[in-house]
């Protein structure tokens, strides 16, 4: 156990919550559609702390080396991550025994959780527009194409609401 990974813990889940929080403030149907899922903040990346996965993200990213070991551990712990946290846009990426993978479409309340997810970073380095340019250089991510265009609206609206914030 390292308190710097647990501070990273801490931090993120707190910036989730800041993210959310703004969503929900300034978008009144966010709020609405978010409702039903107050748990959303609260239950955030909570699998990190399990067995799964703290140990081999505390090492890799905490641990000081990257051996075989220290990231082949990382690698099922990513896995086990992106699995049960369906706020991951991997998790909706259905791979077929015998044809092409599938991309799901993600309910609106994980949208909303990954985007506050993404944009959680933005909010630790106190540069709130940061997440345009991420989503930018990320837009390679497999999502289906119903779930790209909310995404893309909501950080649209995300962008005009900073905007006219900082006039």
């Amino acid at each position: 156990m390292s308190q710097q990974y647990d501070e990273y813990l801490e931090n993120h889940i707190s910036n989730v919550t800041k993210a959310l929080d703004w969503m929900i403030n300034h978008f009144k149907d966010v709020e609405e559609k978010l409702r039903p899922y107050p748990w959303i903040a609260f239950s955030h990346d909570s699998s990190k702390y399990g067995d799964a996965e703290y140990d081999a993200y505390d090492k890799y990213f905490y641990g000081g080396n990257k051996s075989y070991k220290v990231v082949n551990d990382f690698n099922y712990a990513w896995l086990h991550h992106i699995h049960h946290n369906p706020h991951h846009w991997q998790y909706w990426v259905l791979q077929h025994d015998d044809e092409p993978e599938e991309v799901l479409e993600m309910p609106y309340h994980y949208v909303i959780e990954m985007i506050a997810d993404w944009w959680s970073f933005s909010w630790k380095s106190g540069k709130l527009d940061e997440i345009f340019d991420w989503y930018e250089k990320h837009k390679d991510m497999k999502l289906h194409p119903d779930t790209r265009k909310l995404v893309e609206e909501i950080l649209g609206r995300i962008k005009k609401e900073l905007e006219n914030e900082s006039v």
